[in-house]
């Protein structure tokens, strides 16, 4: 086993099921990766494979069907995808993050109704939060739902929708004007369920999703936007029931605490997969008759990318730890989410300089990857949003009283 990135105190089913994860990546997805990826192909297969090895209901309790791990055993099975291929992970990201929404938030009839489907993979999850003009900026939000009677109607748009075709539930954040003096009490999450696909959607009239986004890198997976034109849900479609309108902010930044964890994860894969490509060539790679290796530049760039990756690791498994142990952790996995990415992007130039012009082309993967790090540097929020958020909570612990 490498050196790099071990997590001490794992348990025997936590290091068997990490090494069946591995094995599933070195055979199904590494060597297919490069073409689907060009390509922007759905893993239709890899995706079968990962539903036949139960991680979409990795972390769903075992009453539900699910394996009830917890969330530093998935951080560390992302990490391992995101090593083959990224686009892997963010299939099971946002689904992770609508079922912990619904473990955590959800009232009892939508945890027996959806919980066990979900942990299958029939049931996929999507999360809305952002759109067209908000960027950071939660509390700008225009979607709207509208009480009617025993139901509520939704107007609006919604963007960056990873899964957003694929998934068959979707977390949605939209305003509700309860009366709430902070505008983070007048919003709400509903659990609009729909059939998977393109267009306008049969199951849930007004819902449309109308094409794939293209994008640079984290090809592959699609992601959408979606537009939601006098959609017509039950109360019950709430996050947690009718009695939790109002508390859908809340509700949202406690799965985006988990899904900053996995962002995390995601850019230590990708990291330690851009480590392995580089000191490979770096030794493989004759220049003035002795292997890059030997050149004190290169091999001081090596040593800098492994000592990164320790770091981000480290911190990363830290977060997810505390999480598991019922504590805040939103400092925590900001610094994890922040450093992670931060360091990835430079791990990943590092081993594109190192490839020299090979890595300019198509045939080597360094070049998907220096496509792919950029995206960590904003999903779940960008470094400056989460160097806002470590600042106040610095500031919870250390201001002068």
């Amino acid at each position: 086993m490498a050196r790099l990135a071990q997590t001490p105190g794992l348990t025997d089913v936590q290091q068997a099921m990490l090494e069946t994860v591995r094995a599933f990546v070195e055979k199904e997805i590494i060597p297919h990766a490069q073409r689907l990826e060009h390509d922007d192909v759905y893993p239709t297969d890899i995706v079968a494979g990962m539903r036949e090895m139960g991680l979409f209901g990795l972390t769903i309790a075992e009453e539900f069907g699910g394996l009830g791990e917890s969330l530093l055993t998935y951080a560390l099975v992302v990490e391992e995808l995101s090593r083959g291929w990224m686009s892997i992970s963010g299939i099971v990201n946002t689904h992770f993050i609508v079922a912990y929404l619904v473990s955590q938030h959800g009232s009892e009839e939508q945890k027996r109704r959806l919980l066990p489907k979900m942990a299958t993979g029939e049931v996929r999850g999507a999360f809305s939060m952002s759109e067209p003009g908000t960027g950071s900026d939660v509390a700008a939000i225009r979607t709207k739902a509208v009480a009617d009677g025993d139901s509520w109607v939704l107007d609006g748009q919604k963007m960056w929708l990873t899964n957003g075709a694929q998934s068959s539930v979707v977390a949605t954040l939209v305003k509700t004007d309860l009366g709430a003096e902070s505008v983070y009490g007048n919003m709400t999450t509903f659990l609009l369920e729909k059939e998977p696909g393109f267009g306008l959607n049969e199951q849930l009239p007004g819902l449309n999703i109308p094409g794939k986004i293209e994008k640079m890198g984290y090809k592959g997976v699609e992601t959408t936007e979606m537009v939601l034109d006098g959609v017509r849900v039950p109360a019950d479609a709430i996050l947690g029931g009718a009695q939790k309108a109002g508390r859908g902010f809340y509700q949202m930044m406690d799965g985006i605490e988990v899904g900053r964890v996995n962002v995390a994860a995601r850019a230590c894969g990708i990291s330690i997969r851009a480590f392995e490509l580089a000191i490979a060539y770096a030794q493989q790679r004759h220049t003035f008759g002795q292997p890059l290796v030997k050149h004190q530049a290169i091999a001081f760039k090596l040593a800098e990318m492994a000592t990164k990756i320790e770091a981000a690791h480290g911190l990363m498994v830290s977060a997810a730890r505390l999480k598991d142990a019922g504590q805040r952790n939103d400092v925590e996995a900001g610094m994890a989410k922040l450093l992670a990415s931060e360091y990835c992007a430079e791990v990943v130039q590092e081993a594109f300089r190192i490839h020299g012009g090979y890595g300019y082309s198509k045939e080597y993967e360094i070049e998907r990857l220096m496509r792919e790090a950029p995206f960590l540097l904003i999903g779940e929020g960008t470094s400056e949003i989460q160097k806002t958020i470590i600042s106040r909570g610095l500031l919870r612990e250390y201001g002068v009283r």
